[in-house]
This record gives C-alpha cells, structure tokens and sequence, in this order.
C-alpha cells in the first residue's frame, strides 16, 4: 500500500481524476478545488498546494486522494479509515518537504482516522472546528412558504453587496478564503452567484459551482442577519438548484453546519437528503 505525494497539479488531475470523477458526490470538495487551481492558478489559496493518491499496489487502482491548499489543512477524498491513517504517517514523516499540517477535513471516519495517526506521531492534539453533513438533490421541492420576491443571477452592479456578504458569512463560518473579491468576480461571470430580491432589494445570496463529473455544488448560502426567518435563504437555494439541474447538473450537492437544526430541517423541506457526515478538524500542540 503507497501513497504518492506531488506538487503538480496536471499529474494528480492524471493519477486520481478519474477515482474522484466516479464518486462526485463524496469527492464534491476535491473536485472543485482541482478545477479552481486549474482555472486560477496553483496561488489562489495562498502558497502552491500539495496532492496526493493511494493504491494498494504500484499499478493498482486509485483508492483515495487529497489536497493541501494554504492555509487549510488536508482535504481528503472518499477513503477506507486505514488509508487516511497510513497518509497521517506519511506527512509526519516528510516533516516540512512537502506540507505543514494544521488541521484535516474528510468524511468522519477517515479524519478521525487522519487525525489519531497524526497526534500520535506529533505529539500534537486535536480539536472538532465544525461538523457538516453533505445533501444531495433526491426530487426538487419548492419552499412550502414561498417568500415574496424572485430570483436573478448577480451581475457586476451587485459586486460590493456580494463582496460584503462573502466576508459576512465566512466569519460567522470561521473559514478564511484569500481573495474574496476575486471568487466573488468569478462566481459572476460563470453565472453562478444567485440572488433572491424581495420589493427590488438583494435579501439572500446563494453561490453554484461549475458542474464537474455532472455534480454542482449550492453554496455559501447567505441571509443578512436583517432579514433572517423569512424563507429567503431556502428560496434562493431552490431557485439555484433548480437553475444548475436545468443547466445539466446530475448531482445537486450542498453542506449543511451540524450545529444548525435549522438548515438541516429546511433543506430536507426543498428535496435535498443525507449522503454523509464530514468533519474539519484543527491540531494544536499540547
């Protein structure tokens, strides 16, 4: 069993792209980072990023993948737990060559994994930052209240508003993302930032990644706190999964705070069910 680590991003898309093309739903997140490196840039994120893919043998078939963008931790693909285990070792014992590791996203048995090996062997302890569950689209429902208003795509006169909104929701998320206004112009111009109106005024905002492997993504789904408990956030998530399935997405995904019941009452209330449950976890020395 090996795992082989790389800086180049063509040979990791040759290697593992077509295990995370099989498996788009659970492999959602390394997916879209891949095209997003591709599209912008191996500096989009910060420093360039670190990759990674697992066989079982030299020659045998790709059984897990990750990728490292700063200042993130390892993103992990779909993975058996003792795979993510055997990575944690393998960084460890690369020390700095490749990667500097502050934390592991993945599905929870693989981080979980990820992380025992890992605090083993450093010395380190780890911490649960946030818990998410990821939805895919069964049946598309409408909102059992409709609010009042419509939706539209955002255009280059909503920029500061979404540029606003952005920086808003990745504080309450506790994410960091190194150039807001540069996914936000993107999101833009691939038609793929959605905005529910209410009387002529932005009240929601939802974002759509490009479909890959027939998947797209919802998200981030965004409510000014000013306008909260009204059906606006649920709307424009409708409205944006309804528009990618009409562009030719086969998989609708989204990820829902486990934090939240809310969320995860809603979205179930739209069409959207459980796939699987997913931690980001932070490590720390003791």
């Amino acid at each position: 069993m090996t795992w082989t680590l790389s800086a180049s991003l063509d040979e990791f898309r040759d290697q593992a792209g077509a295990f995370l093309a099989a498996h788009p739903a659970e492999n959602t997140v390394l997916l879209t980072i891949a095209h997003r490196l591709a599209e912008s840039g191996l500096t989009v994120f910060g420093e360039p990023p670190v990759f990674g893919w697992w066989r079982p043998e030299e020659g045998g078939p790709v059984g897990g993948a990750f990728v490292q963008t700063s200042p993130s931790g390892p993103r992990l693909s779909l993975m058996r737990p003792a795979v993510a285990a055997e990575l944690a070792v393998e960084l460890a014992a690369a020390g700095t060559e490749f990667t500097t590791v502050a934390g592991v996203g993945g599905g929870v048995g693989p981080a979980r994994a990820f992380a025992a090996a890992w605090t083993a062997a450093t010395g380190t302890e780890h911490s649960v930052r946030f818990g998410q569950r990821l939805y895919r689209l069964a049946e598309s429902a409408d909102p059992p209240r409709p609010p009042a208003g419509r939706h539209r795509l955002a255009g280059p006169a909503d920029r500061a508003l979404a540029v606003r909104w952005y920086e808003e929701f990745l504080a309450e998320v506790g994410v960091e993302l190194a150039d807001v206004p540069r996914a936000v112009d993107q999101r833009i111009a691939d038609g793929a930032l959605h905005l529910w109106e209410d009387g002529g005024r932005p009240v929601a905002m939802a974002g759509s990644s490009v479909i890959l492997a027939g998947m797209s993504r919802i998200g981030p789904v965004y409510t000014p706190a000013e306008s909260r408990g009204r059906g606006y956030g649920t709307a424009v998530t409708a409205a944006a999964s309804a528009r990618v399935r009409s562009l030719g997405a086969a998989e609708v995904l989204l990820y829902t705070d486990l934090a939240n019941p809310t969320s995860n009452s809603i979205y179930q209330q739209i069409g959207f069910r459980p796939v699987e449950d997913s931690l980001v976890l932070d490590f720390r020395r003791g």
